[in-house]
C-alpha cells in the first residue's frame, strides 16, 4: 500500500478510522467534543505505561480543520474474524480472550477516570424514570470500589492478532479504573446485543471459573451497565436493555 493511500477500516456516526501507511488515523467530525478527543488520547497514553500490547499514540493533530488521533498500525486479523473463520477453534479463542481481559484487569493506571463516576453520570443521562435511576444509583454506590484497568468495550473485534501471533488490544476510548466485574458484565451485554447469547454464556462462565468470581456478582452489575448503554439512544436496543435494567430480576 502506498504511504499516501487511505484504506477505510471503520466508519462510525461521528468519526472515520482509516489506515495510511504505517499509521491508523481516527478522524473526528467537526463539532466533536475537543475535551473528549484529548481525553481519549491521554487515556490511551496512560494505558501504554502499563506495558500491555496496544497501538501507541503517535500524534494528536488537525486534518482539514478536523481533530484526529494518529496511532501506529498493527498488521493482523481481529479475533472476531478468526472466530468466524475457524468455528472449531471457538473454545481456544475464548480462552485467549478471557486471559487477555484478566491481564488488563491485573494492571493499574491511577490517573484514569473512575468507573463508578462514569456509571453514575450515565445512569443520570439514561432517560429512565426517577425511581429506576434511584435504584440504580443506590445499587452502584453499594458495589465494591476497585482500581483495576477496565477496557469498557472489550470484544473480539477490538483484539488484533498480529501476523507473528502476538495479540494487541485496540480502542481504549472507554477505559476507566474500577471493578473488573463491571467490565465483564459489559462484554456479556455486548455479546447479547449482537445476538450471540450462547457465546455470552460460554464467555461469562469461563471468566468466572478462571478468575474465581461468583456469577451472581457479575449479574449484580448487569442492570447498571444496561442503563449506561441506554445513553447511546439506539431505538433497536431500548426494549432489550429495559428488560436488563429491571433490578429485581437479578436479586
Amino acid at each position: 500500500m502506498e504511504n499516501n493511500e487511505k484504506q477505510i477500516l471503520a466508519a462510525r456516526k461521528n468519526k472515520v478510522i482509516y489506515r495510511q501507511g504505517d499509521t491508523v488515523v481516527k478522524l473526528f467530525d467537526e463539532g466533536y467534543s475537543k475535551p473528549d478527543i484529548l481525553n481519549e488520547a491521554l487515556n490511551q497514553a496512560r494505558v501504554e505505561d502499563t506495558d500491555l500490547n496496544i497501538p501507541k499514540v503517535l500524534e494528536v493533530t488537525k486534518i482539514d480543520g478536523k481533530w484526529a488521533i494518529i496511532f501506529e498500525y498493527i498488521s493482523g486479523k481481529t479475533l472476531q474474524s478468526l472466530m468466524e473463520e475457524n468455528p472449531d477453534k471457538t473454545e481456544e479463542y475464548l480462552n485467549l480472550f478471557v486471559d487477555l481481559q484478566m491481564l488488563v484487569h491485573s494492571k493499574a493506571a491511577p490517573l484514569l477516570n473512575k468507573l463508578k463516576d462514569k456509571m453514575h453520570r450515565k445512569i443520570s443521562e439514561s432517560g429512565l424514570d426517577a425511581t429506576a435511576r434511584y435504584e440504580l444509583h443506590t445499587r452502584l454506590e453499594g458495589m465494591p470500589t476497585h482500581k483495576k484497568v477496565c477496557h469498557g468495550d472489550f470484544n473480539p473485534s477490538n483484539i488484533i492478532i498480529r501476523d507473528d501471533g502476538v495479540p494487541f488490544i485496540l480502542d481504549w476510548s472507554h477505559v476507566t479504573q474500577g471493578n473488573a466485574s463491571a467490565d465483564v458484565a459489559r462484554t456479556y451485554l455486548l455479546f447479547n446485543l449482537e445476538g450471540k447469547a450462547d457465546l455470552a454464556e460460554e464467555y461469562v462462565n469461563l471468566f468466572c471459573k478462571k478468575s474465581d468470581t461468583a456469577r451472581q456478582y457479575v449479574n449484580k452489575w448487569l442492570p447498571i451497565v444496561a442503563a449506561s448503554q441506554m445513553v447511546k439512544k439506539k431505538p433497536e436496543e431500548r426494549e432489550f436493555l429495559l428488560k436488563w435494567v429491571n433490578v429485581v430480576e437479578y436479586e
